[in-house]
């Protein structure tokens, strides 16, 4: 399995909207591309989002990078030209433990 990793630090006045674009339209856009096998979206208390795109195979993952995330950028950006830092990893899984 192959995680795509997206971090974003928001800054506070921003923080509601963002979840809310995250919720509501950025991450149901991304699952509707067939890419991914499960995504999930987490928040920390200081208003860090992460959100964890799986993908069964390195080519699935090439796929939305190169047919999708030009798009998914550029919305986000357009939406939210400042005040959210992102970083973005591809993490390739090595071992499993339990329930996948």
């Amino acid at each position: 399995m192959i995680l795509y990793e997206v971090t974003l630090g928001v800054e506070p006045s921003l923080e509601s909207r963002v979840e809310d674009y995250m919720r509501s339209r950025h991450i149901p856009a991304i699952w509707a591309t067939g890419c991914f096998r499960d995504i999930h979206f987490y928040r920390a208390a200081s208003g860090t989002f992460r959100t964890a795109y799986a993908a069964d195979t390195e080519a699935e993952l090439e796929r939305y990078l190169r047919d999708h995330a030009p798009t998914m950028r550029a919305e986000f950006l357009a939406e939210f030209p400042t005040g959210a830092a992102l970083t973005r990893e591809v993490w390739r899984e090595r071992q499993r433990w339990g329930e996948g």
